[in-house]
């Protein structure tokens, strides 16, 4: 039998954490390897590994937390910003396969770079690159909407 990840061990309570915030679809803890003083990750309860296969309910619940939990954690570790993070996928640094939010408190000179320096290799496309890129993303989304209906 597979063990279930640490993230739903943590919501069951069989796995050790420390708990910001608590509702009936997420739960919010303190990062055990931060990157700042207050690095918070927020969690859906129920175990989905991508964004995209998160139900609507489960995503408005997770967002409302992130928009509720922000300015409070600034405060409490005296950030003056914050930096949001989701890995979404292997590829992107995801290391538990349980969709999570970062919420990464940001100090003047910490170093710590922008959003755009996790991915430095990518060169600007061309207008007509670009172009095709947004019309594949439109069409995408245009059969997304037709499944959903």
């Amino acid at each position: 039998m597979e063990r279930p990840c640490i993230f739903c061990r943590i919501i069951r309570g069989d796995a050790p954490a420390h708990r910001v915030y608590e509702d009936e679809r997420v739960l919010a803890l303190l990062d055990i390897n931060p990157c700042s003083p207050g690095h918070t990750l927020i969690i859906p309860k129920a175990h989905v590994g991508r964004l995209e296969n998160l139900s609507e309910d489960d995503a408005i619940a997770l967002f409302l937390a992130l928009h509720r939990l922000t300015g409070s954690i600034q405060r409490a570790v005296e950030a003056p910003a914050t930096t949001i993070g989701i890995n979404n996928g292997p590829e992107s640094g995801q290391e538990v396969p349980h969709l999570h939010i970062h919420i990464i408190p940001r100090f003047k000179g910490d170093r710590g770079g922008v959003v755009q320096s996790v991915a430095r290799g990518y060169r600007r496309p061309s207008d007509e690159e670009m172009y095709k890129i947004a019309e594949r993303i439109r069409e995408a989304i245009k059969e997304a909407s037709k499944r959903r209906d």
